[in-house]
């Protein structure tokens, strides 16, 4: 079969088999996996997600580091392909779509039946292979840890990706004002679109002097929730905004610089600082990041929110993937998808 193969941490936009590359060529003789236990289900990839988590994790710098060789990739969507004699809830040809620490970029994959989720009729497996990383965190972050209600204030920072974009979303089916933060013409128009009230371009404004204004004619007095994915300075403007009682949601450091929020100023401002690691919860806590996830494609059925997008490539072409992510090309998500034409927004 098909399989993006890490054989060395390094720079995942350099073409796979070329000499600097961590990529071995895709050739298509990897060995297909077995069914590793009565309850395991084997699952033709359709398409999967990338996600920076990944980007990171090809060059040694994400928490978790496979052993090498490995085969990266996370949230996927397929039919399925066969089944141990244990597993009651698939058969083969289901649509289902799981998520797993590794191994999704390539044609086949191997998972347990409690990590498979049944793809309702009607939704795309594209997009059921991008929901449950980007559109979980954002779930569990906003619903789950912020709890966010009707009427409060949610600020957005890198809103335009895949994360981001769900979080907006999910913001807007809440009942929360939402200012989305981003760079360029292009992704703030796209945020308008799925809802964001007041959108800011973070390359030609100060997120400080946009959302005051904003929120003075609109009579509100600041930030209640904060959805950090970024890191930096823009986490620093953005602490000035909040209210006493906000929520700090901790999501990722996209631009490279891990922020220092003083302990002594949560303190005084009443602030509660979330750490979310999403993948942690299928070992911690199952049931609610199944609960979280069923709650979204009933979302998606209803027409609730809805998943852009950006680019498709096809696995050979990972590394134009990878880079796109890099250049913050991307407006929503950034998918692999097998066996099909690649298409860009590019």
């Amino acid at each position: 079969m098909d399989a993006l193969v890490v054989r060395r941490l390094g720079d995942p936009t350099l073409a796979p088999g070329g000499e600097a590359s961590p990529f071995a060529p895709v050739t298509g003789d990897h060995p297909a996996p077995a069914l590793a236990s009565p309850t395991s289900v084997r699952v033709r990839v359709a398409a999967t997600s990338l996600n920076f988590a990944t980007y990171l994790q090809v060059q040694g710098k994400y928490q978790e580091r496979p052993a090498l060789p490995f085969v990266p990739g996370s949230d996927y969507a397929g039919f399925v392909d066969a089944v141990g004699p244990a597993v009651r809830r698939f058969r083969p040809g289901d649509r289902v779509c799981g998520l797993a620490a590794v191994g999704s970029f390539a044609d086949l994959i191997v998972a347990d039946e409690k990590q498979l989720f049944s793809v309702p009729d009607g939704c795309d497996l594209v997009a059921a292979g991008a929901l449950p990383v980007a559109f979980g965190t954002s779930h569990l972050a906003l619903v789950h840890r912020a709890e966010l209600k009707a009427g409060q204030v949610l600020l957005v920072l890198g809103a335009a990706g895949g994360v981001g974009a769900s979080a907006v979303q999910i913001g807007k089916v809440c009942g929360a004002v939402v200012i989305a933060v981003a760079r360029g013409t292009e992704k703030l128009q796209y945020l308008k679109t799925i809802g964001a009230d007041h959108v800011i371009d973070s390359s030609k404004e100060s997120i400080m002097e946009s959302a005051k204004s904003f929120l003075k004619a609109k009579g509100l007095k600041g930030v209640d929730v904060l959805y950090d994915p970024v890191g930096g300075k823009l986490t620093q403007d953005s602490l000035k905004l909040l209210n006493w009682g906000a929520h700090i949601l901790i999501i990722g450091f996209a631009s490279g610089d891990v922020p220092i929020i003083r302990a002594n100023i949560a303190l005084v401002k009443n602030w509660t600082i979330h750490g979310l690691y999403w993948g942690s919860y299928f070992t911690h806590r199952p049931p609610v990041l199944i609960d979280s996830l069923n709650e979204l494609f009933s979302w998606l059925s209803k027409g609730l929110i809805k998943i852009q997008i950006s680019h498709t490539y096809r696995l050979p072409e990972a590394h134009l993937a990878f880079a796109a992510l890099r250049d913050r090309k991307a407006v929503g998500k950034v998918m692999i998808v097998m066996g099909s034409p690649a298409k860009s927004r590019l």
